[in-house]
């Protein structure tokens, strides 16, 4: 952020200790360095200019004007009037910040035309008095504060309510508004008409402040939200070990809203993990398990998205062992839970509640505080140990793995078909591999029948499409409509990464 430019008023003698003193505070304070740059007259090297050029443009340049007013009116120019009161008189044509601090309280002593001065900025702006120093230091300090609290640089209600400074409405994306729109509607009955416009769709979730998009607007529906909340990427990794050691075998940093955020961390644990397709002995569809429940995972990286902490610099991070999946996120639990209460049932403690509403209305999340419970119910039926949670540098979640525990869930018979668990030789029919082959690139059902010889659409969508549907190898480019003329279908990122395994076993039979 470029910093704001402070300009401190009055050269005269009268104010030297004050005015090097709240320069130095300024300068040295944390707080004020990290946004302010104070400018001192005396600071100016030697300069082939007249002093009241440098002084006036300073003004200029300046975002704040910092006016002291003491009782001698200093050095009049031709046009009768001193550097302070020029000085004053060019901030308030700018129409700068102006900040005017009086010195002592007896008028009585002060000079006729600095009394003059003194009732025309009262006219304009509320002014302080001072009688020591540190009065002066407390004052300044003070509104300095306000200002960047006006500003909303300074956060004092939650970090997504809060206006995202240089973003405008140009920033966001229709499309992932209306997508939100459709699917909000569908879900939880959002109350707008599918018509709705942009404008009243924000104004509906409270993601506009001034007619502005707030942090919450941009991180779920910017076209690059990365590009104002860098750290809100979700950096992936997946190690063969119990250890987080270089080089590391899969690593992917995913950018985009946290919709998409949520879905390609899910996607890429997904891809991952075991995979197991039981047979149609017990009916006509047949079991599909995962060896974590698709549920537990998207319920982790969810919260994390959801609920971590956005001033931080770092990123969520998902972490795939050869044991465990870890999920880290920069945040903490709220002070009203601890390890023991996030374990029963709790109320719902958004960290981010303007971006946790759209979250629930989209159904990635829920606000009756069970996802814990549900998490670690779902494990318990899936046979796995219950997740751990963790204080550390941030907030982890810890699910264990645990190996077979998908072929086991499907009866321990895994069709022809569809194979995949990684540890046995199963592999996916011949004519299904050419399909996965085919489905690198978006393809229509006609083009992949006829890739087969397939005549019957049917036939040929549940004997071959839908089972690599169910086993999360293919999807649809049109999911909210499957019977569009215009769907086509392509590989995962799962797919992607079993059909590199295939291929691979294949080159080493040769």
């Amino acid at each position: 952020m470029k910093p704001i430019r402070v300009f401190i008023s009055s050269v005269q003698k009268e104010f030297s200790e004050e005015r090097a003193a709240l320069r130095d505070y300024l300068r040295g304070d944390p707080l004020m360095r990290r946004f302010f740059d104070v400018f001192l007259f005396e600071d100016t090297p030697a300069k082939d200019r007249r002093a009241d050029e440098i002084y006036l443009d300073e003004v200029e340049r300046c975002d704040i004007y910092v006016g002291l007013f003491g009782y001698l009116y200093g050095f009049e120019a031709a046009d009768g009037l001193s550097p302070t009161h020029q000085e004053f008189h060019r901030a308030t044509e700018l129409r700068k910040h102006r900040l005017i601090f009086v010195k002592g309280a007896d008028d009585a002593k002060r000079h006729r035309k600095m009394l003059a001065l003194i009732k025309e900025a009262t006219g304009q702006v509320i002014r302080r008095r001072f009688v020591s120093l540190s009065e002066l230091i407390t004052g300044v300090y003070a509104s300095l504060v306000e200002y960047l609290a006006d500003k909303e640089l300074l956060r004092f209600g939650p970090f997504d309510a809060s206006l995202c400074q240089d973003a405008t409405l140009a920033d966001l994306a229709e499309e992932k508004i209306h997508w939100f729109l459709k699917r909000a509607r569908a879900a939880r009955g959002f109350p707008l008409d599918a018509d709705a416009g942009i404008e009243a769709i924000l104004t509906q979730l409270r993601l506009l402040k001034n007619g502005l998009p707030t942090h919450a607007a941009i991180l779920l529906f910017a076209k690059e939200p990365q590009r104002f909340v860098y750290s809100s990427e979700v950096k992936c990794a997946h190690f063969h070990g119990t250890e987080m050691r270089k080089p590391i075998p899969f690593y992917q940093v995913y950018k985009g809203n946290l919709f998409e955020l949520v879905d390609q961390a899910v996607n890429f644990v997904l891809s991952k993990i075991d995979l197991a397709v039981g047979t149609r002995a017990a009916g006509p569809q047949a079991p599909v398990a995962y060896e974590i429940p698709p549920e537990v995972i998207s319920e982790a990286i969810v919260n994390a998205i959801a609920h971590r902490d956005y001033t931080s610099t770092a990123s969520v991070q998902v972490m795939l062992f050869s044991d465990r999946l870890e999920v880290w996120n920069p945040g903490a639990l709220p002070p009203a839970l601890n390890f023991k209460t996030l374990r029963e049932p709790h109320g719902s403690y958004p960290g981010n509640p303007l971006i946790s509403e759209p979250l629930y209305l989209t159904k990635y999340i829920e606000r009756m505080g069970t996802g814990i419970h549900d998490m670690i119910e779902r494990c318990n039926e899936a046979g796995l140990t219950e997740p751990e949670f963790k204080q550390t540098d941030g907030f982890v979640t810890v699910i264990h793995r645990k190996p077979g525990q998908a072929f086991a869930a499907v009866g321990g018979k895994v069709t022809e078909q569809v194979a995949i668990k990684k540890s046995t030789k199963s592999a996916p029919s011949r004519h299904q591999v050419q399909i996965l082959h085919n489905c690198l690139e978006e393809r229509a059902i006609g083009d992949l029948m006829i890739i087969e010889g397939r005549a019957d659409r049917t036939k040929f969508r549940n004997q071959v499409l839908r089972p690599l549907l169910n086993a999360g190898l293919v999807e649809m480019t049109i999911p909210d409509r499957p019977t569009s003329s215009n769907q086509k279908y392509r590989l995962t990122e799962k797919g992607k990464q079993l059909l590199i395994q295939i291929d691979a076993e294949a080159d080493l039979s040769k």
